[in-house]
Formats: structure tokens, sequence, C-alpha cells
């Protein structure tokens, strides 16, 4: 709409005026929105984003930094936008909802109780955290057998302390992996990373739940004929490889999953053993559901359990304990 004369002849300048306004608008709406996922992000998830691999944190700093700065930027006098900036401004917008979109879908699942207890030292497990790993370590004789632990999508690495601190009771050193933005994909270097500092380890047994048992699939099949510090073995939580590795992977496999899970169902779980090698070995913990398998709470598109998550983590720990006792000679 051009501008029209007034009464007095003068040009009407509002049409021009609103043009040049409602972007500034929608970019003050879209940063307001954006320091608001990030207050939700930071009280709901607080022990996740300070216990957990820094790079979510530097995400949701950035996010302030962009939000707050839109904002003062917006305090600046508005004037009309020639064509192109205006196209601009609208993939700026577009680029930054995406953006906060995903920092709200990143936010990760945080570990409660009792893996928050787990995560304390005592006279039998030293445990100790960096910004990459959760380190569990026996304060007596080691095996000289090591679990490096990849955790499933968006899941704080501490959820696990509790399933797996019974390995560390009996001898085993375990790793567990604080993932980029809790994304087994980002930490495929983990199993690397955790040889080199841990050089008296004599064997690995790289397990993961979830997409952090496609990741430890991964590792395993690629480090199972390595001269020094293989890895002898694969302990998959509620997961399945990504393809067939049934022909490549030397590694023993032990495939722990549940009756009543949501997201890798038993059908899926049994699909998987044409991609495992032969004499795979798996157990099924009866009335279990896909979070049972750390401790975070409920996951959305989970079963219903029918079976207490107590009685389910101590079944998924015992099987662990008895597949890597049987690797460690």
């Amino acid at each position: 709409m051009s501008e029209g004369p007034t009464a007095d002849g003068a040009v009407d300048a509002a049409p021009e005026r609103r043009r040049a306004t409602w972007p500034v608008r929608v970019g003050q709406a879209v940063a307001v929105g954006g320091l608001a996922v990030v207050a939700w992000a930071l009280a709901t998830a607080w022990g996740a984003v300070v216990h957990g691999h820094p790079a979510y944190a530097v995400l949701l700093v950035l996010t302030v930094l962009g939000c707050v700065a839109a904002l003062w930027r917006s305090r600046r006098p508005t004037t009309a936008r020639g064509r192109a900036r205006r196209v601009l401004g609208v993939v700026l917008t577009v680029a930054a909802i995406g953006w906060i979109g995903a920092i709200a879908w990143l936010r990760p699942f945080v570990a409660v109780e009792p893996a928050l207890e787990a995560t304390g030292s005592d006279d039998v497990v030293t445990v100790t955290q960096t910004p990459t790993r959760v380190e569990l370590t026996p304060v007596g004789e080691s095996s000289g057998t090591a679990v490096l632990f990849q955790p499933g999508a968006k899941v704080e690495a501490r959820a696990y302390a509790a399933v797996l601190r019974p390995l560390a009771e009996a001898g085993h050193t375990v790793v567990i992996v604080k993932q980029p933005l809790s994304i087994g994909f980002l930490a495929t270097g983990a199993l690397d990373a955790a040889r080199a500092d841990l050089p008296a380890v004599e064997r690995w047994v790289v397990g993961g739940h979830s997409l952090g048992g496609v990741v430890a699939a991964m590792e395993a099949d690629a480090a199972d004929t390595d001269a020094t510090a293989p890895a002898v073995g694969l302990l998959l939580y509620a997961s399945y490889p990504a393809g067939d590795v049934g022909d490549t992977l030397t590694a023993a496999v032990e495939s722990v999953s549940g009756t009543e899970d949501g997201l890798s169902t038993p059908e899926a779980i049994e699909a998987s053993r044409a991609d495992l090698p032969a004499g795979s070995s798996f157990t099924v913990v009866d009335g279990a559901v896909h979070a049972f398998f750390g401790d975070y709470g409920p996951q959305p598109g989970d079963g219903t359990p029918t079976i207490s998550h107590d009685d389910a983590r101590q079944q998924i720990s015992a099987a662990s304990r008895a597949f890597v006792d049987g690797l460690s000679g």
C-alpha cells in the first residue's frame, strides 16, 4: 500500500512505519522466547548442565548473548528497509527460531537417585569426574578389564552410575562418557581417548544404551583386533548395531533388553540377532522399559513397566557383571 495524502496534503507515513516496526517486534518476541527457553532448561536440568559435557552450557550462553544483543539492537530507531534487508531479516528470524528449538530439544534428561548417590566415593570405589567422563575406579586390585559406556541420546552420564557401579565394585574400571550435547555420534573417539589416558587397562568392554549402543558397536568393531588393549566385549542396553557386524566383530556380545520397552522394542531386539555374531548372548528383563537402563525418570514414547525399577536395575547389573567377569580371565 502506498503512502497517501492527509487532509492537509501531507504524506501519511504510517504504513511505512508499520512495515519497519513489525520485524522488530517479531525479533523481540523471538529473543524473549529464547531467554525463556534458556531459563526453562536451567531450571529443569541444572544438574545435567553443570555436571555434563560443557558443550550444552556453551550453547546456552551463546543463546543468552544473542538474545540480549537482539533486544539491544531493537532499541534503535526503526526505518524502512529495502527488499533485500527484509528477506535477510526473515531468514535470520527463521534461523533464530530453529536455534532456539534445537536448544529446547537438546535439554538433557537429568540423573536422579539412586544414580546421584552412586557417584560418591567410598572405601570400595573411587569416583572422579572430568568435563568428558565419569570414572568409577576400584580401590582394591583391578581386574585389568575396563568398561567404556556410551549413554543414550540426551541422557546425562551420571544417570548410569547406579547400574554400572557393581562392575567397579567387582574390580572393573568403569568409564561413562559425557558426550557433547549428549549425542553419542559426537563422542565416537571416546574409546581411543580412554585407552590413551588409562594405559594400565589390558582389555576393554564397550557398552552403551540405546543410541549409545549403536556408537559402542562401532567402537568395538573398530578396536576388537587391536594388539594393545583390544575391545573384547560389546555390552548393549536396549540397543543394537546400525548395520550387520556379524562377520566383522570378534568381540563377545551381551544384549540386555526389556519386554516392555516402547523404543527399542522386543521385536527390534530380536531382529538384531541377524546383525550380531553367532553365539551372542541375549538377556531379557521381563517387565523392564527403556528408561530402566539408567536413572533419569520416564522417557516419552516408552512402555509401561510391570516390575519395579530397583528390580530391573538389579537384573541388568547382574547380567552385566557376569558378562564382564567372564571376559576378565
